[in-house]
């Protein structure tokens, strides 16, 4: 698949653990780590926008388009 999710790197940079993310966005553990993973198949923008909102960055920090 030519979108690539760097949700793991964002939140190396931001020294925020799976679980905590968790918590802080309000979704399961296994959801988040579906999208972590890259096996997810869509994003809602809702949560998009509280992904980066708690890690401080921008939609395209997390997702990236590669041919």
């Amino acid at each position: 698949m030519p979108i690539i999710v760097n949700l793991d790197v964002m939140m190396a940079k931001r020294k925020m653990s799976l679980n905590e993310l968790s918590q802080k966005v309000d979704l399961t553990l296994s959801n988040l780590s579906i999208l972590k993973t890259g096996k997810a198949k869509a994003i809602r923008f809702s949560t998009l926008e509280a992904i980066c909102k708690v890690l401080n960055c921008q939609p395209a920090d997390i997702l990236e388009y590669v041919e």
